[in-house]
């Protein structure tokens, strides 16, 4: 499986094996791009940077085969993760490393081993979207609270989460607004039986009518106050 399709001497490689090299590369980066749109929020600009980006690695690869700047080479083309780094999320983030790991294969020759590797890994990320691998419980948020400096936010909203929640916790408490308010963010689990807007409403009371933001499954909702 590791026996490279395009030998050991670089300088030997034919015309035909670059071809067949960069197809199976193509057709690989399809699948990845396919499998990362499987039940995912995607942008057709980052579907078509994955379906690319192992023919990229794969071409960076095999022009510096047997150089002793390969190694340089190769940490630069790691680095081009970067490009999504700051803006993208985790799945993102696996999905780029992925790519340019077939990228590095290919590049090497191990056809079969990027193809079985591009097999499982699929299999794999496939598989944990269906079963909605790692998924957070149905009724936890995140919460964030402003209020005045002068209120007692560790026991002003206890009887609230009390009785609309089943877990508190606070996570972080901070100065906004030049020091004048506060801001305590909290992990919470709300009771099934509990009104989301009776709990806002609560809240709002408690704060001044000060701003409160409730998150879940990466969706702010905002109550102006």
């Amino acid at each position: 499986m590791l026996i490279s399709y395009l030998g050991t001497k670089h300088h030997l490689v034919t015309f035909q094996q670059v071809v067949v090299t960069m197809i199976v590369t193509l057709l690989l980066g399809l699948l990845i791009a396919i499998v990362h749109m499987y039940k995912n929020d995607y942008s057709k600009n980052f579907i078509f940077a994955v379906a690319l980006l192992p023919t990229m690695v794969q071409s960076v690869i095999m022009i510096v085969h047997g150089n002793l700047g390969a190694g340089i080479t190769v940490a630069g083309a790691f680095s081009l993760v970067r490009f999504r780094s700051a803006p993208g999320n985790a799945r993102e983030m696996a999905t780029i490393f992925f790519a340019m790991t077939v990228g590095l294969a290919t590049g090497r020759g191990y056809l079969l081993y990027a193809a079985f590797f591009t097999f499982v890994v699929s299999i794999s990320m496939l598989l944990y979207t269906f079963i909605d691998f790692g998924s957070a419980k149905q009724n936890m948020r995140l919460l964030k609270i402003t209020f005045p400096e002068t209120l007692d936010y560790q026991h002003i909203f206890a009887n609230v989460f009390a009785k609309y929640t089943q877990n508190t916790q606070l996570e972080t408490v901070k100065t906004v607004n030049l020091g004048t308010l506060f801001e305590a963010r909290y992990r919470i689990e709300l009771k099934k039986e509990a009104d989301e807007k009776e709990f806002l409403d609560q809240l709002r009371q408690l704060n001044d009518n000060l701003e409160i933001i409730l998150t879940s499954d990466n969706l702010d909702r905002h109550v102006s106050l």
